[in-house]
């Protein structure tokens, strides 16, 4: 289970991703930290409901605010951040796209690899 935007200390928060439900929330969560990785899934999608511990593993890993979203609850989500397929990794460091994964089911290893490497792959 996922923490909610509800939540006013999620913010802080930097050991369970948090859900995202728009673009705005995406905005200000990425504005919030200076390190953060989005992971972009789908329900249903059964490769997202693996990775989802993954990245729960990030978050207490590495110094990365971690979040999902839904690009479905928010669809011009698909197009501004060019999302093919699902699931997703985007790493934002002070605010700016400088990494994507998207090469499915990846490892706790593979993806903290990719954070603490600044996005490169």
């Amino acid at each position: 289970m996922t923490e909610t935007t509800d939540d006013p200390a999620f913010s802080d928060r930097s050991d369970k991703p948090v859900h995202l439900a728009d673009a705005d929330e995406l905005d200000a969560f990425v504005a919030d930290h200076d390190l953060a990785l989005v992971d972009f899934y789908t329900k249903g999608c059964s490769l997202c409901q693996a990775i989802e511990p993954v990245v729960g593993n990030v978050a207490r890993a590495t110094d990365a605010a971690v979040a999902l979203c839904n690009p479905r609850d928010d669809p011009p989500l698909v197009e501004r951040f060019d999302v093919r397929s699902v699931p997703t990794l985007l790493l934002f460091e002070d605010g700016e796209l400088v990494g994507r994964m998207a090469e499915g089911f990846q490892g706790t290893d593979a993806v903290v690899e990719f954070v603490e490497s600044g996005g490169e792959t």
